[in-house]
């Protein structure tokens, strides 16, 4: 891991850009600390410049609340290299969007689950370098972003105690079997009137996840109609398990 720019804000966050290898991300923690902060790793779609200003807020929210933040690229997202595969099925997803059409079991397998493979491997090695740094500890919360790649993260990675998803992407059905093998604490938002989801495969995988304690919040809206006071109740669900 390499620090490649710093910057304060103004309100008591210092906002570090860095490189692992050659993925980017960028670490949001208190200016002033003296233990360590409990670390969120932010998900995100994709197009990390892009989504910089969503990621920031909820990150400065996030060091309001205690916690650091962190994320990093998505493999393909950004100016990382492109998957060829994955952009042809994301074309033939678009295709089947645009002509009203049902989206095929096939094309969303050749979407996602070559970005779950790739993408939580490196969530991983991101985890090794941000818990080696003083001011960062566990336990470890991830928030948001692609959702199969959280249910993949919740799996196999023990450091995270609990888990924030967005029902907001597009599940590929054979990823169910992990969702019952997921055990930590989980909060679910679903946008009830997203156009690009689907609502009742959504409410599925809720009821296919294994953990005990599991809370679904679904608001009226579109795909970007979060109400911002699901911050309160997101903030109050990370503070409940990772202090």
């Amino acid at each position: 891991m390499r620090f490649t720019s710093e910057q304060r804000l103004d309100d008591g966050v210092l906002e570090r850009e860095f490189t692992l290898g050659e993925i980017p991300g960028i670490l949001w923690t208190p200016v002033s600390g003296s233990a360590p902060a409990p670390l969120i790793l932010l998900g995100h779609p994709g197009g990390l410049r892009r989504m910089y200003l969503r990621l920031a807020a909820r990150a400065r929210h996030a060091v309001a609340e205690g916690f650091a933040a962190a994320t990093i690229e998505l493999p393909g997202g950004g100016d990382r290299p492109r998957f060829a595969a994955v952009e042809e099925a994301r074309a033939d997803l678009q295709r089947a969007l645009a002509a009203g059409e049902p989206v095929a079991d096939e094309i969303v397998d050749r979407l996602v689950l070559p970005l779950v493979d790739k993408a939580v491997p490196e969530c991983r090695a991101a985890l090794d370098a941000l818990l080696a740094l003083p001011e960062v500890g566990g336990p470890v919360g991830y928030s948001g972003g692609v959702i199969a790649i959280g249910v993949r993260l919740a799996v196999v990675e023990p450091r995270i105690s609990a888990a924030l998803l967005f029902a907001g992407s597009f599940v590929p059905r054979i990823m169910f079997e992990e969702a019952r093998q997921v055990s930590i604490p989980l909060l679910v938002l679903l946008q009830w009137d997203d156009e690009g989801n689907d609502r009742q495969l959504a409410l599925d995988l809720f009821d296919a996840f294994g953990s005990r304690e599991k809370t679904l919040h679904a608001n009226m809206g579109g795909h970007t109609g979060v109400p911002q006071f699901e911050g309160d109740d997101t903030s109050r669900f990370f503070a409940r398990h990772l202090t």
